[in-house]
């Protein structure tokens, strides 16, 4: 089969992953190859590519397969594998893995499970022809949506869910978003559909665009560099979420935080000084367990949240990244081999 392999770490800029022939994956008991349709570009799939990620050991092996949000078919069966049949239409989160004994698998958060594996950072992932799962990690994908609409669901989808259950919202409350892209355009849906109100900031006209058409009551364009005094205007809310990688902005979410919210963080980045005097709390979050993935599943298919997409047949994976990094991507890059 094709893929595109990294060997070794390096600027998206140098076109770091190249497409190789390499033989279809082997699998064993309770494991299920699957025929690649659509896989998402994550702009995790980037901090792994270019290094980033080195300090934790990610990638964990070389070389390896990136990707992580995956939908396809059943192409073969290894054994033990009941509830799946070939020709199945499935799709494949980023937790490919866990121990299911341990205290975080035994009381729901599977995700933080110490002897986890990862779809396209420590087993190879998405961006080829053929993928291996875990029969015990694999979902059935409803048959209301595209093969390149359901891919986001299995990242930004299961991602933006388990964020915003974190962050405790209802109706009357209010909620800043920081990062307006493939999972910050999904943590609007889901926000609203607790209710709450929705502060959408945004860097770029595209993204303050989207969250307007989203549902957004008010967009901050960050970009102006009214750093705070937005805040002035519509006073501190009650939670935040952010999902754009940086400090500065992780930062001036805990300072819109009101007293006794909670500043909820997807990216990797510095909070800076805690006030605990004002017991404001800070969760990270990082995606979701099988339970929050079969729910976010049952609300697209039932038409509460849409992915927002662009596919894209012939480009490199080189070339889809490289659009990512120079903010060429309006919600989601869906890859089709």
């Amino acid at each position: 089969m094709k893929a595109a392999l990294l060997r070794r770490p390096n600027l998206i800029e140098e076109n770091p992953l190249s497409i190789e022939e390499v033989p279809i994956p082997a699998i064993g008991s309770r494991q299920v190859l699957v025929k690649v349709a659509a896989c998402g570009v994550c702009r995790s799939n980037l901090h792994m590519i270019e290094g980033d990620w080195a300090a934790m050991g990610l990638p964990a092996k070389s070389p390896i397969v990136p990707g992580h949000e995956i939908v396809g078919r059943v192409a073969r069966l290894g054994d033990d594998c009941g509830g799946f049949k070939e020709g199945d239409r499935v799709g494949i989160q980023p937790l490919w893995s866990t121990c299911g004994a341990c205290e975080f698998c035994l009381t729901g958060r599977e995700q933080i499970c110490r002897s986890r594996q990862i779809t396209g950072e420590t087993i190879d992932g998405g961006y080829a022809e053929y993928v291996v799962a875990n029969a015990n990690h694999l979902y059935q994908v409803p048959d209301n949506l595209k093969d390149s609409e359901a891919a986001p669901l299995f990242c930004p989808g299961i991602t933006a869910y388990s964020a915003v259950k974190k962050a405790e919202l209802r109706v009357g409350k209010r909620v800043a978003i920081f990062g307006i892209g493939g999972v910050g355009h999904m943590v609007i849906q889901i926000a609203r559909l607790y209710g709450a109100e929705v502060i959408a900031v945004a860097r770029s006209k595209q993204h303050l665009e989207l969250a307007s058409e989203l549902g957004a009551s008010v967009v901050v364009d960050i970009s102006k560099g009214d750093r705070e005094g937005w805040l002035k205007r519509i006073g501190p809310v009650d939670s935040c979420i952010v999902f754009a990688p940086s400090t500065e902005l992780a930062q001036l979410a805990m300072t819109a935080t009101k007293p006794g919210g909670t500043t909820v963080i997807g990216v990797s980045a510095e909070v800076g000084q805690l006030p605990f005097v004002d017991e404001k709390r800070i969760v990270g979050s990082v995606i979701g367990s099988r339970q929050d993935m079969k729910e976010v599943l049952g609300l697209a298919s039932a038409g509460k949240i849409k992915p927002i997409y662009q596919e894209f047949k012939r480009e490199t994976s080189n070339k889809i990244l490289n659009m990512l990094n120079t903010g060429q991507i309006r919600a989601r890059a869906v890859r089709v081999p």
